[in-house]
């Protein structure tokens, strides 16, 4: 398989404290499906934010869909974000838009025709379970629901990569687990994905997944070795 995402000695700052990622290098090759797991604070988020361009690196180089990202000017970055579906911890719903408007967002932003919306966001929203909840407003639903809209609003459009920060992490066990299944579905179309959890049940569900843990800025494997350590390839 081609590659998608390759970070090359990657290290990330904020501000003048100490580095919050170090010499991170990986590749994630297209239709993979990846977990990334470590402790609060190791780096994860910070990982992710670099992997949808939230954030730029202090030092090292990302390749995204064959283009170097940092070589690459601003105005350039809307487009190759919106090959990106993301997930957020904190769901980023826009509060004045209904449950179906938050959902239908990414395809009106792709130039979607209206006609060909509906049938599609009305089918996510019985996938996540919320049909009944269309016409409410996020500050009218539970947090649970909430991260349901904020799914379906990463994958309505089939991203080419899905990055999500603990997706599961308000709903209960049998959601996390339909909510699975349906990044497996999206997986096996050809969407990479790359899934930030604490669920250890979850990660055992996905045979053919691979996983990534990240410790004190650093990306190691399941057994604590260093993936890339300093001065190798």
């Amino acid at each position: 398989m081609a590659n998608i995402v390759h970070f090359e000695q990657v290290g990330l700052r904020y501000g003048t404290g100490a580095e919050t990622l170090s010499d991170v290098s990986f590749t994630l090759a297209k239709g993979g499906f990846y977990f990334l797991t470590g402790a609060s604070g190791a780096g994860k988020t910070s990982l992710l934010r670099l992997l949808y361009l939230a954030q730029r690196p202090t030092r090292g180089r990302i390749g995204l869909f064959g283009e170097d990202a940092g070589a690459l000017p601003r105005r350039s970055l809307p487009a190759l974000r919106r090959r990106i579906g993301v997930v957020f911890q904190d769901f980023r719903l826009v509060p004045h838009l209904s449950a179906y408007d938050n959902v239908a967002l990414p395809l009106r932003l792709a130039g979607v025709r209206e006609s060909a919306i509906d049938a599609p966001v009305r089918e996510m929203l019985e996938w996540v379970g919320l049909s009944a909840r269309a016409t409410a407003k996020p500050p009218t639903l539970s947090g649970g629901e909430q991260q349901r809209i904020a799914i379906a609003r990463a994958v309505i459009a089939r991203p080419e990569l899905l990055v999500a920060d603990e997706p599961t992490g308000n709903v209960d066990p049998e959601m996390a687990d339909r909510l699975l299944h349906l990044f497996e579905a999206l997986h096996r179309l050809g969407t990479t994905v790359v899934m930030a959890t604490h669920d250890l049940h979850l990660i055992g569900r996905i045979p053919q997944a691979h996983r990534m843990r990240v410790e004190k800025g650093r990306l190691v494997d399941p057994t604590g070795a260093l993936l890339h350590p300093p001065g190798q390839a």
